[in-house]
């Protein structure tokens, strides 16, 4: 385990009448071999075509890569399978590839996207090691890959982009050859300078919105930015369902007593055991209650009691659909979905032992067994939002 959380998020958008954007994002963590991958590729032109080259040009990075194939003969195999045009001349995607170890190490391999920012102490920072590879096949004479690679610090930043964000303005006089790089950088600075904990969420939409607002907010070209925050971890306990064996109810209150940081309970008998090993009382939170409401508890130590199976199944729900966009509401299930999203390591605690009031062959499997719910939540955070998470089953 890193001695920090890795937090990434990206932004993007497309230019007024495309309903695709030519970008394209993808991701991979391999938990086994503790290396995330993020792959942005930008097919040329607009549209379901860009799309296309793009999706096809950032799946085939993303496999190679996973299969530690050298970077310069993967962008050979990448440049023969993509598609000539009507006139038979070969189609074009750019891509970046960045690799993250669990040891902190960074790779970061750029064919014709812009150059990443990388931000340390507050200040633009020029990793030692950098070199180029050339794309083996004669037919890429000239095509070069620039590849850099640095072991990460707490509260480092790389943003990584789109060239729609570096040539965003061009139509504007008073920069003619776009935002350009070194512009973008320095307002990464800048920001940071304002705001030095800024989530990398907030700061993709920041650089994403400035070259918005470069282009008169009307983007000429598909635009995209992505990025990684390096910094502590923000940790939470979620808890649903009672231990399998009656004799570890003590134990498991116990470990749950001792944690320290943010707790939940999902379901009213887990809630009762704990109530009942701590010595404490747990009451019916009226505040909030509607007649189609799922109840809602409150115990001294913790930050939400809910119900159980019915909210689990309702946080898959909302994050298998998940929009940053949307502002999400106080329902118990929204109320875990904000926890989760704004902690990187949680520890999840599930009981075994079966509830019968939900034990119906009828229901679908969801409903039914809870430990299936939970480990379709956990594969969720891992790789869709790239949280840190353990499982225990009691």
């Amino acid at each position: 385990m890193s001695e920090f959380h890795i937090e990434i998020d990206f932004s993007q958008k497309q230019p007024s009448g495309q309903i695709v954007c030519g970008d394209v994002f993808i991701s991979k963590l391999i938990k086994e071999d503790g290396r995330t991958i993020l792959v942005l590729s930008d097919g040329v032109g607009h549209g379901v075509k860009a799309n296309v080259l793009a999706t096809m040009t950032a799946t085939m990075a993303l496999s190679y890569t996973v299969l530690y194939k050298r970077p310069e003969a993967a962008a050979r195999i990448i440049m023969q399978a993509l598609p000539s045009d009507s006139g038979g001349v070969k189609t074009y995607a750019t891509f970046t590839i960045i690799e993250l170890e669990s040891d902190g190490m960074v790779r970061i391999v750029n064919y014709d996207n812009p150059k990443s920012v990388i931000v340390r102490n507050g200040v633009p920072f020029t990793p030692t090691k950098e070199y180029l590879l050339n794309i083996t096949g004669v037919e890429n004479a000239g095509k070069v890959l620039r590849c850099r690679e640095f072991r990460a610090m707490k509260e480092d930043r790389i943003v990584f982009m789109s060239d729609g964000i570096t040539q965003s303005g061009m139509e504007d006089e008073k920069m003619k050859m776009g935002w350009e790089q070194p512009n973008v950088e320095a307002y990464v600075v800048q920001q940071l300078a304002r705001s030095s904990d800024i989530s990398a969420k907030r700061l993709s939409k920041k650089i994403l919105n400035k070259a918005i607002q470069n282009d008169g907010f009307h983007l000429r070209d598909d635009a995209s930015c992505g990025v990684i925050y390096f910094r502590d971890p923000r940790e939470m306990l979620l808890i649903t369902g009672p231990p399998f064996f009656k004799a570890k109810d003590h134990d498991f209150a116990q470990r749950i007593h001792d944690y320290e940081g943010i707790k939940i309970v999902c379901g009213g008998t887990t809630a009762e055991i704990i109530a009942r090993e701590l010595n404490q009382e747990i009451e019916t939170d009226i505040s909030l209650t509607t007649p189609y409401a799922l109840p809602r508890y409150v115990m001294a130590g913790f930050n939400l009691v809910t119900e159980g199976i019915l909210t689990i199944g309702k946080v898959e729900e909302l994050l298998e659909n998940y929009d940053s966009e949307i502002r999400y509401g106080n329902t118990p299930a929204e109320e875990i979905v904000k926890q989760l999203m704004q902690h990187d390591r949680i520890v999840v605690l599930v009981g075994t032992r079966i509830n019968w009031a939900h034990h119906d062959p009828d229901q679908p499997i969801e409903m039914e067994i809870r430990k299936f719910v939970v480990k379709r939540i956990v594969k969720l955070l891992e790789e869709k939002f790239f949280k840190e998470v353990v499982i225990n089953f009691y």
